[in-house]
């Protein structure tokens, strides 16, 4: 029971994590987050008014301004990870004769996963300015559907560039604005798209590494204990030969830190992991995640396209290889047109 007890609170608080980022991430389109908008609001209806307020406050000033609390999660979480897989995962399986560069890995990706973080946070994403507006505005032709030329924006007041946008945290409008991440508290846009690339796939591989370390060394355990051909006596007395179930249990209260740093690492991996995927088909068809979004409003339903919301078409693809060069190198005033 007290397993039971724990992974489910376990389960729970990483679910919430969930819930909360999707809540205000801004994609409002897709039918999940709908579907946690509705939810989020009968459960608003449950909570006082005044503690409605100060969440709000809170969760405004966490996702909607410039702040380095999620830098600093993000380095928490790295450094628990880490300090567990140090402190345990790799003195184990060294004294189970591990390769040492199968070991060493985790370490050698998390170097690259900093340097690119290092790149992503400090590198000026396209920042557009009245001073520099002229640079952008002839990179990419205006496709007349989602990008019309002649639009100021109302709080840069600068003309906005084909496939540029205003970014409310930032402040600013960005080159190629694909979307603002808190985790790197920075705007992704044309010239750090290739380091954000590259940063999801080295933590995607931190993660995913040392899950399938810490996995191989309990299935290690299981193997050397022989404990699938043993025997427990259950509630009521009964000797049972061990299933799944018991063997998982007796992992978790043997080695409970390494079990929970596994789940969050399988967990890690999955998300980021499809995060990363979705990240590199845009990449590969040159959009961005504003483009992306922004496209479900320009489908029309009925069955003559009208001529104010006709059928979005991404002008921009070049073919692969053209689009990940785009992405490599940025283009800029000199670069050549679609």
């Amino acid at each position: 029971m007290d397993f039971l007890i724990l992974f489910l609170i376990y389960v729970f608080l990483v679910l919430l994590s969930i819930l909360v980022v999707c809540i205000y991430s801004g994609r409002k389109q897709s039918f999940p987050s709908r579907y946690v908008t509705w939810l989020s609001q009968v459960l608003l209806c449950l909570i006082p008014s005044q503690v409605q307020e100060t969440a709000q406050r809170v969760l405004h000033k966490l996702f909607h301004t410039r702040n380095c609390l999620f830098v600093v999660l993000h380095l928490i979480l790295e450094a628990l990870v880490y300090g567990e897989y140090t402190w345990e995962v790799f003195g184990y399986c060294k004294e189970l004769e591990f390769s040492t560069v199968f070991l060493l890995l985790p370490y050698l990706l998390l170097t690259v996963n900093m340097g690119f973080f290092i790149l992503c946070s400090k590198t000026n994403p396209g920042s557009i300015t009245k001073s520099n507006q002229d640079l952008f505005l002839h990179v990419y032709a205006y496709d007349g559907v989602m990008f019309e030329s002649g639009i100021d924006c109302s709080t840069c007041e600068v003309r906005k560039p084909a496939r540029a946008k205003h970014c409310g945290v930032c402040n600013g409008c960005v080159h190629r604005f694909d979307h603002h991440c808190v985790w790197v508290n920075n705007c992704i846009g044309a010239f750090n798209t290739r380091y954000f690339l590259v940063y999801l796939l080295s933590l995607t591989s931190m993660a995913a590494s040392i899950a399938i370390l810490a996995a191989t060394f309990l299935i290690e355990v299981v193997i050397l204990s022989n404990m699938m051909l043993g025997y427990y006596t259950d509630d009521k007395g009964q000797e049972r030969p061990a299933d799944a179930s018991f063997i998982v249990q007796h992992l978790f209260l043997t080695f409970p830190r390494i079990v929970f740093m596994l789940g969050f690492v399988i967990v890690l991996s999955i998300i980021i992991g499809s995060y990363f995927c979705f990240t590199l088909y845009l990449v590969l068809t040159n959009q961005t995640s504003n483009e992306w979004f922004k496209s479900a409003r320009y489908k029309c339903s009925c069955s003559q396209h009208c001529s104010r919301h006709r059928g979005y078409k991404n002008i921009y693809s070049k073919g692969i290889w053209g689009n990940i060069a785009e992405v490599v190198k940025p283009l800029t005033n000199t670069g050549k047109r679609k």
